[in-house]
């Protein structure tokens, strides 16, 4: 068993369907952890659903449903998304689980017995769209004066007897942190951000509220839940303990936590860089290693909203242009951690260019030529001296390039590189010409095809993280056995030796990744 990773998603409040940052988040994601355990890793992904707090109350009550009818069926959308998307996660976590009502309510009996709970009064500013609680100095107008959060929310003054953290006491521990371990926070923008609030001076947080009822109770003193419901982050944040059954299971948790890596968007970076290593320090629990903030996706550099009429179904695109040309495109297209953009022309034009035209044209041509002047036999396949070099070019690029830009989360940036070695196989069988050398040199064009043969091995295996469904595909065409397809196996060549031993043939290739073709083609 490898080295352990764990990795979680932000869990999504589901008041409403999934949308298309919901999708990016989980795709991204689930490339990292199939990346991870390509590596040799025994990678862990949890996602799930946010199910408690006002604002849910609220839409069930609006709907004259009782608040878990709505939870258990919202819910279900982004089970489904995840299933639709090819998202392999470990666990689904809903927050509305048994599990979860202990994990929380352990975690708050160790910050009281920390002597960092007290009951008190609050009086400020709450947004319930963003189940956040606001400084006036962050208030922003809004038409006729409005005042709006900083995300452009409607705020309400609330006054409430309520619990409090003693976030204030945690200053001075929490910059240390940001100095002293740069990488907790990326990219670094999102660091730089924190800390200047943070250096600003941090006051208690209201962790407790008695106005509704839909969440999980404090433990009175007594053993009896008292009439408070905690505040719904104190509650959301601590799923990604509960997922390792924490406290119930120290096995599993002990060996995944603490997490490697927190990847949300970067409107909640507040709340798991500065009130969720506050609460874990209290608890006297480790640190996550890393808090990654991803950018938002935009509809043709517009942020999507109803009012607009240009909110995306992420499943719809899926739909439209296959599952794994969208995770493609959206790894590919937008720099990680940055805003991108997206349009269905885009999508169509990138995984035509690349995909279609370059990685699935050179494997559909390598593999029907060693079908048809081959007889769909390896045996007899050598290299040469000049064929090495391309394939130290893709071994450049494959086993180094790649690797090194996914475990720095710069997706773009590695498919960046596998695209340069895509184009300099295609340029070598421009070159080469194997369907000449079968009359003119057989010999000669054996070794090209060899060459181009652990080419494409290598370039499958690579950029299965990403389009995972179609690489498959591709290895099982080529005869690569299911347990040497991660990028720890790039090195070997016994698989090789073994299929050609075997005496088995290729069949007649199936196309990769065939064209896209959409309504707004002109072709």
């Amino acid at each position: 068993m490898g080295e352990p990773y764990y990795l979680t998603t932000a869990i999504s409040y589901p008041n409403g369907r999934p949308h298309i940052g919901h999708a990016y988040e989980a795709i991204a994601a689930d490339t990292i952890v199939r990346f991870q355990r390509s590596c040799g890793r025994d990678a862990r992904l949890q996602t799930g659903t946010d199910e408690h707090g006002l604002k849910m109350a609220q839409k069930a009550r609006d709907l004259g449903i009782p608040a878990k009818q709505l939870a258990d069926e919202m819910s279900q959308h982004f089970i489904d998304m995840c299933a639709a998307l090819n998202i392999e996660y470990d666990v689904f976590l809903r927050t509305s689980e048994p599990r979860h009502h202990r994990a929380s309510q352990e975690l708050w009996r160790r910050l009281k017995a920390n002597g960092d709970l007290y009951l008190g009064r609050y009086e400020g500013w709450y947004s319930v769209r963003d189940e956040a609680f606001y400084e006036e100095s962050e208030l922003v107008a809004g038409e006729g004066g409005q005042k709006l959060s900083p995300q452009g929310t409607p705020v309400e003054w609330t006054v409430e007897e309520s619990w409090f953290f003693r976030l204030s006491a945690y200053t001075d521990r929490l910059l240390t942190l940001y100095r002293d371990q740069p990488g907790f926070i990326r990219p670094d923008s999102r660091r730089n951000e924190i800390m200047r609030f943070v250096e600003g001076g941090l006051r208690d947080l209201s962790v407790s509220r008695t106005s509704f009822d839909w969440g999980i109770r404090v433990p009175g003193d007594d053993g009896e839940a008292s009439a408070h419901v905690m505040y719904v982050w104190v509650d959301a944040l601590t799923n990604y303990l509960t997922g390792l059954g924490w406290p119930d299971d120290p096995a599993t948790f002990d060996r995944f936590w603490p997490a490697d890596l927190h990847l949300i968007g970067k409107d909640i970076v507040r709340f798991h860089t500065v009130y969720w290593p506050a609460l874990l320090m209290s608890a006297g629990l480790a640190l996550p290693k890393a808090v990654f903030g991803h950018g938002f996706l935009l509809n043709r550099g517009q942020k999507e909203s109803k009012s607009l009429g240009n909110v995306t179904d992420p499943l719809d695109l899926a739909a439209q242009f296959g599952v794994d040309p969208l995770r493609y495109f959206l790894l590919r297209e937008v720099v990680f951690g940055a805003d991108g953009s997206y349009s269905a022309e885009a999508i169509a034009t990138r995984c035509n260019a690349e995909l279609a035209n370059s990685y699935g044209n050179l494997v559909q041509r390598t593999l029907s030529m060693i079908f048809k002047n081959c007889d769909g036999e390896l045996a007899g396949f050598a290299s040469c001296e000049a064929d090495d070099r391309l394939l130290a070019t893709v071994a450049e690029a494959t086993r180094e390039a790649l690797p090194r830009e996914f475990s720095a989360l710069n997706f773009s940036a590695g498919i960046e590189a596998w695209m340069a070695a895509v184009f300099a196989c295609n340029a070598y069988v421009d070159d080469q010409a194997p369907w000449a050398l079968r009359k003119t040199d057989p010999a000669r064009m054996r070794a090209v095809l060899y060459t181009l043969f652990m080419a494409i091995r290598d370039l499958t295996i690579a950029i299965a993280p990403v389009v995972p469904t179609a690489a498959q595909a591709v290895l099982d065409q080529i005869g690569i056995p299911h347990d040497q397809r991660g990028i720890a196996d790039l090195a070997r060549a016994d698989w090789y030796m073994a299929r050609v031993a075997s005496g088995e043939r290729l069949a007649a290739p199936v196309a990769a990744f065939p064209r896209i073709v959409f309504a707004g083609d002109a072709a």
